[in-house]
């Protein structure tokens, strides 16, 4: 039996030799053949009575469970009816976080389509690229985001439709609010995430149906215990699946409510937790951070539990939001090839400074580079194994470098002490962590090689206190005289009007050739 009627991402997946081991024992991670993760996520809480419960609030908008479920139906009457969605077409939605954003998620899926969310900094040629890779045929975007949009050009995309004030909203006005949704199989792939690498072009992550509901089983209810009762935020955008899980999957498997916030500042958060009685929030460290440093101006009283994931928790953070508000921060990490956090802790077995140990679905171990388990505090190679597991699209060559003997390999370095306890080390490739953002330093070698005036250029990571790191490039210019501070703002400026602005290079030294090995390679190491 096929999957889709368009089973272009299932026919690009790993050969099952070069796809991890999963451990699905345990009751909560088994799941019938046929499964289509809306129906627990969204449509349970309807036929369960729940359907007038809030569901989604923003600071001008209020929406229960009832009225997600009827537009999430509406909009996938549209993908088939009017936009001509086959089954296993992959639709990627452009938006900030909002609920419309959400109701075209779960939409996809029901139609049988699958999710490709994007974020709303991407510029046009870095959609391009996800729509020409992952063969894109179909877009739901933010009207607001239109202008890079409109920008693209690909043989694969049929059709883009914008919602907010837009055709969208237009061509559900007479769709009926009941859905008869896909019958998917609990391994069809429900989405595709792009996650950067250490070559220019992207790696396609796939997730099946029951990958998504084992999450809601594994990192919450180990660290979290989420009630009906709460109410979660948190910075992250959902085309992060750190974002997608904390603040849509979690809070609703759990028929608890999400606050959404479009443009997150530590301002923006803390004003929404004093407001809106906020219980649960996620961030990355740079904005623990700066809350802490607010946290009095505003009554956070209702918080219980707080999150960070994207970059590793600084001890000195930690200590300091504990000192000011006796709260502790839950350290996570995850990756979008794992989908969402599979090392913790809870507020009981906490040690601070570690981030934690392998969370219920997952185990953990160091490894050296031949794959041998290292004593007790070596560092080593992170690997990992569980409920969810690394499947690359159309890269068996990078699916083999990610998952070894079964187990998945993060490109983390991590020690293990007596206790089981993982400790961050370091990052084992040139990836970039800034501000909770990932960025592939060849991502951005590869855009500033492109500028008529850079002859030679290499990028690195600076420690940085506020952000974690931050992107350092080292340019030979063609012409060396015109190395100045005014033409490095210059670089600077044309360097965010043509790629995400969060990748820019926020330093950049002229040099008059890089250091280099006698083949020819960079040697990165001297340049940080």
């Amino acid at each position: 039996m096929k999957h889709y009627e368009d089973n272009f991402a299932h026919n690009s997946l790993p050969n099952p030799e070069l796809q991890p081991d999963y451990i699905l024992d345990l009751p909560q991670f088994q799941h019938p053949e046929m499964l289509n993760c809306v129906e627990r996520l969204l449509d349970y809480h309807i036929q369960n009575g729940h359907g007038n419960a809030v569901c989604i609030q923003t600071f001008d908008e209020k929406w229960t469970y009832n009225d997600l479920f009827e537009k999430a139906n509406q909009i996938a009457h549209v993908l088939i009816d009017d936009l001509k969605l086959k089954s296993g077409n992959r639709v990627l939605i452009r938006s900030a976080n909002n609920p419309m954003m959400v109701a075209c998620w779960y939409a996809v899926l029901k139609a049988g389509g699958i999710v490709v969310a994007t974020m709303p900094l991407l510029r046009s040629k870095e959609l391009t690229t996800i729509i020409d890779c992952a063969e894109i045929s179909h877009v739901l975007c933010d009207s607001s985001l239109t202008d890079e949009m409109e920008l693209v050009s690909s043989p694969f995309l049929k059709r883009t439709c914008y919602y907010r004030k837009a055709e969208l909203e237009t061509l559900i006005a007479d769709k009926a609010k009941t859905f008869i949704n896909y019958h998917s199989k609990s391994d069809s792939i429900a989405l595709i995430g792009f996650t950067s690498g250490t070559t220019g072009l992207p790696k396609m992550t796939a997730h099946f149906h029951k990958d998504i509901l084992n999450i809601c089983e594994a990192f919450p209810q180990y660290s979290l215990q989420p009630t009906a009762n709460d109410i979660f935020t948190g910075s992250p955008p959902l085309g992060f699946t750190f974002g997608l899980g904390g603040l849509v999957l979690f809070p609703m498997y759990f028929g608890a409510s999400t606050f959404l916030i479009e443009k997150p500042s530590p301002d923006l958060l803390l004003q929404a937790i004093q407001t809106y009685k906020i219980t649960i929030c996620f961030t990355a460290p740079t904005a623990w951070r700066i809350i802490t440093t607010k946290a009095r101006e505003y009554d956070i009283s209702s918080l219980r539990k707080c999150v960070s994931a994207g970059e590793t928790l600084p001890l000195k953070v930690w200590e300091d939001w504990y000192k000011e508000t006796g709260l502790k921060i839950i350290d996570g990490i995850g990756a979008t090839e794992m989908l969402h956090i599979f090392i913790s802790s809870t507020e009981e077995n906490m040690k601070p400074g570690s981030t934690g140990v392998a969370v219920t679905g997952y185990e953990g171990k160091i490894i050296d580079q031949y794959g041998n388990e290292l004593p007790v505090n070596q560092p080593g190679r992170l690997a990992v194994r569980g409920i969810t597991g690394c499947k690359y699209l159309n890269r068996e060559e990078k699916q083999r470098e990610y998952v070894e003997n079964g187990w998945n390999l993060t490109g983390d370095i991590f020690k293990q002490d007596e206790d089981g306890y993982f400790w961050f080390v370091a990052r084992g490739d040139d990836m970039i962590i800034s501000s909770g953002y990932n960025i592939a330093a060849i991502e951005v070698e590869s855009v500033l090689l492109t500028h008529e005036a850079i002859l030679e250029c290499a990028v690195v990571g600076l420690p940085d206190e506020e952000r974690g790191m931050l992107v350092c490039a080292h340019i030979v210019l063609k012409d060396k005289d015109k190395a100045s501070d005014q033409f490095a703002s210059a670089i600077q400026q044309w360097f965010k009007e043509i790629a995400a602005p969060y990748k820019y290079p926020r330093v950049i030294n002229f040099i008059d050739a890089l250091p280099k090995t006698e083949t020819g390679k960079i040697q990165r190491f001297k340049l940080k």
